[in-house]
């Protein structure tokens, strides 16, 4: 009998120790659980990451085009709401935790993210025009930009923004640490399937974005964007009703050891009754928070997959990419925010290859279960996000002699003769950047807290990026203002008189102060301890 029909099985331990059904009785561990529930959490992530990135990836488009704004105050507009999406699950986080519980948590994250995502679509008038040919949708759409909007409608649309923060910040932490405690740690077949789980759940949420950042982007800028905020809310009430079908089959981990009907759908954690986990001391937990906050809290603002399309670097590659040749064949233009499909392609691939080619390759000369460390694999993606900036540093660079040779730097709405291909190697390099830091990430704050606050963990992670995006916006403001004063701002609103090239010098040099900051403080990092379910001639970690 195989393995897999062999955890199918009942087994003399049939009840989850610490968990609940949904009805507040002892879980099965034959019936609950397992890959049968968190499909149905993966499911509601993905399109959570849908619903996300429709309103995020193509902002800065709106924010210049329909708002009216400028480059560097919509950067810094963006950095900001980033940086609070970012810091907000701490808060919610807490209090999933220690009185919501994760299910509901995610449950009111999705309604609100519905409810939002449904006034966005209000933006935009034609969504609701009955029998308007789609031709003449485009030529009202484009029309539409250069119309002014009331202080009335931009504050509306800023609370309406922030309120997608805050369904984020319910849906991030809570969903992933949901999904992975439908596996338990102490059964060997389930502990197996948990560690497979972490590689589905990054695949899953760049599927999603990857078919964000190509349909919505293009109906927000060729059709409208009432419809392009409309489909992320159909899509979300989808998810929210598959999310609630496997109410029945989910596990619920009780905080303490009373009785298990206080924990009716969604406790907030995992009981202390799993054995696997010995306490660590608090010198190593010390040096483990000061390590995660160096290797993340990068001042580029730079984050991985999770906050990828509200990263300021991104955003102003998406500008850049604007002043480029994107046409596909005689009418099709590629629009600038479509090019993150590049980093979640990349991922989507490289996550094979590293799970079944690297790892197994690392094994046999570390003799580690995981091929390499969880502090290397997010060291390596630090290397790598420092080359990807120094190679846009250098596209950009050429864009710049293209538009003098061309003679074209002062007409910013003329595409330049350079092919929007040439963006493409930096996006590939973040790609490959998130696939060991953020993944790398994930695992360790998820890995190295305490059983019981799993979600916080995972909030932490969340908050280091935040802190990343009030740095940079606070630089990005900085730069702006001083640049100004001694000529041409780097971030012009004429891209081709801006030095963009010069911001991404600057972002490659912190990156290598981070980098070296980082080596020192992991040298000193002391592991939790952890009970190993490999056999007996590889190292635990």
């Amino acid at each position: 009998m195989d393995s897999t029909q062999a955890l199918l099985l009942p087994r003399s331990d049939g009840v989850v120790p610490g968990v609940v059904d949904f009805r507040g009785g002892p879980a099965s561990r034959v019936s609950t659980g397992r890959w049968s529930a968190a499909m149905f959490v993966l499911g509601v992530e993905i399109a959570e990451r849908f619903a996300y990135h429709g309103v995020s990836a193509n902002l800065i488009s709106y924010l210049t085009g329909p708002l009216g704004e400028s480059t560097a105050g919509a950067a810094a507009a963006i950095n900001a709401w980033s940086g609070v999406a970012t810091m907000l699950p701490l808060l919610v986080a807490c209090v999933a935790d220690a009185w919501l519980g994760r299910f509901r948590t995610i449950v009111l994250a999705s309604i609100l993210f519905v409810v939002v995502s449904k006034k966005h679509g209000h933006a935009d008038p034609l969504l609701g025009a009955p029998g308007v040919p789609l031709r003449r949708l485009r030529h009202l759409h484009v029309a539409l930009q250069n119309c002014t909007p009331s202080p009335v409608q931009v504050a509306i649309f800023y609370v309406s923004l922030y309120l997608v923060a805050l369904a984020e910040a319910g849906h991030k932490p809570c969903a992933q640490a949901f999904g992975a405690d439908q596996f338990d740690q102490g059964h060997r077949e389930e502990s197996v399937s948990r560690s497979s789980f972490f590689n589905w759940w990054y695949f899953g949420m760049c599927s999603g974005t990857a078919a964000t950042t190509v349909i919505s982007s293009y109906i927000q800028d060729n059709i409208g964007w009432g419809l392009g905020f409309g489909i992320p809310c159909l899509v979300m009430v989808f998810a929210l009703a598959m999310f609630l079908l496997g109410t029945r089959r989910y596990r619920y981990y009780t905080s303490t050891q009373s009785s298990p009907s206080r924990a009716s759908p969604g406790p907030s954690s995992r009981s202390s009754e799993a054995p696997s986990r010995a306490t660590t001391p608090s010198s190593a937990r010390s040096t483990g928070r000061r390590s995660a906050a160096c290797c993340g809290c990068s001042p580029s603002g730079r984050p991985a997959s999770s906050t990828r399309s509200s990263s300021p670097v991104l955003h102003v590659l998406h500008e850049a990419a604007g002043t480029l040749d994107r046409r596909i064949g005689a009418t099709f233009q590629v629009p600038p925010a479509a090019l993150q499909t590049f980093i979640s392609l990349t991922i989507m691939t490289f996550i094979p290859v590293y799970d079944r080619l690297f790892v197994p390759a690392a094994r046999r000369f570390t003799r580690m279960s995981s091929g390499i460390t969880m502090l290397q694999r997010i060291g390596t993606g630090l290397v790598l996000a420092m080359v990807a900036m120094a190679v846009a540093a250098l596209v950009e660079a050429k864009r710049l002699g293209v538009a003098r040779d061309a003679g074209l730097v002062d007409q910013p709405k003329v595409a330049l003769p350079m092919s929007l291909w040439w963006m493409v190697p930096q996006y590939v390099l973040f790609g490959l950047s998130d696939v060991f830091a953020m993944i790398g990430l994930q695992e360790f704050f998820y890995d190295q807290v305490p059983d019981a606050l799993r979600s916080i963990g995972l909030a932490f992670f969340l908050s280091i990026f935040g802190v990343g995006h009030f740095l940079s916006s606070f630089l990005i403001s900085a730069i702006d203002g001083a640049t100004k004063k001694s000529g041409e701002s780097w971030f012009a609103n004429n891209l081709n008189r801006a030095h963009l090239d010069y911001f991404y010098w600057l972002l490659a040099g912190l990156c290598a102060v981070e980098l070296v900051a980082f080596l020192v403080v992991s040298r000193v990092y002391v592991y939790k301890k952890r009970v190993s379910h490999h056999d007996n001639n590889v190292a635990v970690m």
